[in-house]
């Protein structure tokens, strides 16, 4: 993706510079969120999960990435130096790619967190479920590619299959 992630540009043209990226890329934007504190996320039509595998994560086999038939393909924004909540899921596992700029991980099989590890461009993270995981905003904005594995076929996971165990914004 060809977007200017310096710190000092405004959230909306982030957005919008990743919209048109999307667009260039023949994907559509089926929900677009940019009220979290810590950047935003863009939810990709379910349709299109098999594209977005092919152009994100085209060295792994589609059906080593479905647990169930569902993927919700999305695209994660952190903002620089901002951190998402400690948190873990009860139905989903998931894949990051990061796709622009470089961020950070925090991840721990217990509550407590583990060590901030720094993630540049084609970088994969794999989180089980259940797994402790934090996003983190380095100096600039980054961006991942994200799927969620639905470990859970007759009740897919959705944003409120997050346990918080620790956040900046008070959620």
């Amino acid at each position: 993706m060809n977007i200017n992630l310096s710190a000092n540009v405004e959230k909306s043209h982030i957005f919008s510079q990743i919209a048109e990226e999307l667009k260039k890329l023949n994907f559509n934007i089926a929900k677009q969120d940019q009220t979290r504190p810590w950047g935003g996320f863009f939810v990709i039509e379910e349709a299109q999960a098999e594209l977005f595998v092919q152009t994100f994560f085209p060295y792994i086999p589609l059906t080593d990435l479905q647990i169930t038939q569902k993927l919700s393909p999305k695209i994660l924004v952190v903002a620089p130096e901002k951190r998402l909540s400690w948190q873990y899921h009860f139905r989903r596992a998931e894949i990051w790619k990061v796709i622009a700029g470089t961020v950070g991980v925090v991840t721990s099989d217990t509550d407590q967190e583990g060590e901030l590890q720094t993630h540049s461009l084609h970088s994969l993270i794999k989180l089980r479920q259940g797994e402790r995981h934090r996003l983190v905003g380095l100096k600039e904005w980054g961006v991942l590619a994200e799927i969620w594995q639905h470990t859970d076929p007759n009740h897919p996971s959705d944003e409120d299959d997050i346990v918080r165990l620790q956040d900046d914004f008070g959620r």
